[in-house]
């Protein structure tokens, strides 16, 4: 099977990672994989790994150059002859839309988020089948554009189990990490994400600060890189540390490769977004690494934790829930989260799921 899967570009975040481990998984089981995006730094990986990458502006939202990539668009799908085109996100989606006019090419559609409601993004729900990343997000294209049952899909994203493995830590950089930032023998409780207001930090702040007088060696650790254009909140950030007065409580790591030490020198990972996530991959590679997660009890999460059992979910992202749950996640110990997460959310999961549809297609 000669599966053809669109990105915007592949640089980084989840749906780019999705993309390239699909394609190496693709190929390890004897298909061929085809990847058109408008490039970025994880081409090489996707050809490494034996996929082919075409490069194509399927970016761009300037609807003046649509026809014309659009024809391009055309012109590889008739050279590739893919038997699935799978597009996942709505510019490569509308351009494969037209694309396939007159191709007897299956569409399938991944969506990944609660992308606002309109016409624009209905066409994630295009696909001959049309695969969600959580039950939340099913009910969501349900509700806003009465898509049949019979067209959907339940994918959770997958985890590559040799990735987060606690048994493979580079335990050099572990050593030097807490060393750096004073870790040793103190409860670490853990904020990833890019620096944006979306992601609410100060609520996570200002609960560790209120944890203190409970939890006196509590750290806040806050791993993310910070744009150009979030520096004012960035500052606000340090600012409102400062006025708290728990420069000693909260650490800004900055952005961080080694995502599977960092999880595993947290004694638990906080989600506090002020909007639903769609999925919540990385709480699937803290429990892996057998670290609970606490998240808001609406979105992805839902179909991830198991309530006191594999982490904790909270009514709301305000600063006084945080901190409760983080002093009752303290207190609690959590077994099992690993073997939880390769049993239910494994990378070999998601991949026969996916082709289970092309195949039905």
């Amino acid at each position: 099977m000669k599966v053809m899967q669109l990105v915007p570009e592949l640089n980084q975040g989840g749906v780019e990672r999705g993309v390239v481990e699909l394609s190496r998984e693709l190929v390890r089981r004897g298909h061929e994989s085809v990847v058109v995006s408008a490039g970025g730094k994880l081409v090489e990986q996707i050809e490494r790994d034996g996929g082919e990458h075409i490069l194509l502006d399927v970016c761009s939202k300037n609807p003046l150059t649509a026809f014309g990539r659009t024809r391009r668009l055309k012109r590889i799908i008739c050279d590739v002859q893919p038997d699935i085109v799978h597009p996942r996100s709505r510019v490569p989606a509308w351009l494969c839309v037209f694309a396939l006019k007159g191709l007897n090419v299956p569409l399938v559609t991944t969506v990944h988020g609660f992308n606002s409601v309109s016409a624009y993004s209905k066409v994630m729900t295009a696909g001959a089948r049309v695969i969600c990343v959580s039950t939340s997000i099913k009910e969501y294209i349900q509700t806003h554009y009465d898509t049949p049952e019979e067209k959907i899909c339940i994918v959770h994203r997958g985890l590559d189990p040799e990735t987060f493995d606690p048994e493979r830590l580079d335990a050099a950089f572990v050593g030097e990490f807490k060393q750096q930032f004073d870790l040793e023998g103190k409860y670490v409780a853990a904020c990833v994400g890019r620096i944006s207001p979306l992601k609410n930090f100060e609520a996570f702040i200002r609960a560790v600060g209120m944890c203190a007088g409970d939890i006196p060696n509590i750290r806040g650790l806050i791993v993310g890189g910070v744009r150009s254009d979030k520096q004012d909140y960035f500052d606000k950030l340090k600012a409102l540390v400062g006025e708290l007065g728990i420069e000693d409580k909260i650490i800004f790591a900055g952005s961080q490769q080694k995502m599977q030490e960092i999880y595993h020198v947290s004694d638990v990972i906080v989600t506090c977004s002020r909007k639903p996530e769609s999925f919540g991959r990385s709480l699937i590679e803290a429990m892996a690494m057998d670290t609970p997660v606490i998240a808001p009890a609406q979105g992805g999460p839902l179909d991830i934790i198991q309530d006191g059992e594999t982490g904790l979910l909270i009514d709301d992202t305000e600063p006084e829930t945080i901190a409760d749950a983080i002093r009752k996640a303290q207190k609690t110990t959590f077994t099992g989260l690993r073997q939880y997460v390769l049993d239910t959310f494994s990378l070999d999961t998601m991949v026969e799921k996916e082709l289970a549809v092309y195949r039905e297609l």
